[in-house]
């Protein structure tokens, strides 16, 4: 039972990964700023308290730990890009600096795999239309992509015989969110049940249980395949006319659907290197089921 360490374990998309590495049989511990309520994961699980502080060294937390999954990220509610505001460079030292530490302090304490929760973002603007190839040239137009490409730059120049280490790269999460928490569309789908109307969009989406299954394949994987390599995360392309049709299906009411987004100069992830590891999304099958739920509990 390998020992893992997950940073940002409560988050909407961390919490996805915890579920699946328990389900796979890890000891997980969080790596967090506060611990989860009771009954918030299937079973309790340990918690060491930090933040994403590079001045402040948290070795003692990778004592005996085999994994560690980083997936906290420090940014105003709501919001990864545009989520520094008005504090640019406290978002920088926190995010990457602290990254960095934290990447430093698990090596030095003998963690042997390490996976990087990544972002499309890295990718920045690219020619319209273009598929992005995880050796696809990055141009981070954000500081959030350009804080999630130095930080991947930096954990790869840390690869070594004994230290595997391992980015995704990461489109649009959607999922239900935990009890008393919303999921990232309830304000969309308020405004469409209301009748307010609702802009036209179209975006690459994953379910947070595919980007938690894509680090349990990553952690599963024979180090040859994963170590020092670059893996993108993306499911369906959802156009918010097709998804609010669902929200009328499940709730029988709603406002009028917006018109189609033209997708023509979407840039796709091409996801063929992590399905060769066995990773199988859900498609939009587990986006009705989803949906459905989404609009049960609300």
């Amino acid at each position: 039972m390998p020992a893992t360490l997950v940073s940002g374990g409560t988050g909407l998309v961390g919490r996805f990964v915890v579920e699946a590495l328990l389900a796979a049989g890890h000891a997980v511990t969080l790596l967090g700023r506060t611990a989860p309520p009771a009954g918030f994961f299937p079973r309790a699980i340990g918690f060491v308290e930090a933040a994403l502080d590079p001045g402040r060294d948290r070795s003692a937390a990778f004592a005996g730990i085999d994994f560690f999954v980083h997936a906290a990220f420090d940014h105003l509610p709501g919001r990864y890009r545009g989520g520094e505001g008005d504090d640019p460079a406290g978002f920088r030292r926190r995010n990457l600096d602290g990254s960095l530490a934290l990447f430093d302090q698990a090596k030095r304490a003998g963690v042997s795999r390490v996976v990087f929760l990544s972002s499309r973002a890295v990718y920045g603007r690219q020619p319209p239309g273009a598929v992005l190839f995880e050796d696809t040239p990055c141009r981070p137009d954000t500081l959030y992509g350009t804080v999630k490409h130095a930080a991947e730059q930096g954990l790869m120049g840390l690869v070594d015989a004994g230290f595997c280490a391992t980015a995704l790269r990461i489109t649009g999460v959607y999922g239900a969110a935990a009890a008393n928490r919303a999921h990232k569309w309830q304000p969309l789908f308020s405004d469409f049940l209301a009748g307010r109307p609702v802009a036209p969009r179209v975006a690459g989406e994953v379910h947070g249980a595919d980007v938690g299954q894509a680090v349990r394949h990553v952690l599963a994987a024979a180090p040859g395949a994963v170590c020092g390599e670059l893996f993108n995360v993306a499911d369906i392309v959802l156009d918010r006319h097709d998804l609010l049709a669902l929200v009328r299906e499940a709730t029988g009411a709603g406002g009028p659907l917006p018109a189609r987004a033209d997708p023509a100069a979407l840039n796709l992830m091409d996801t063929r290197k992590l399905r060769a590891l066995g990773w199988r999304p859900g498609g939009t099958a587990l986006l009705k089921r989803t949906v459905r739920e989404m609009c049960a509990r609300r």
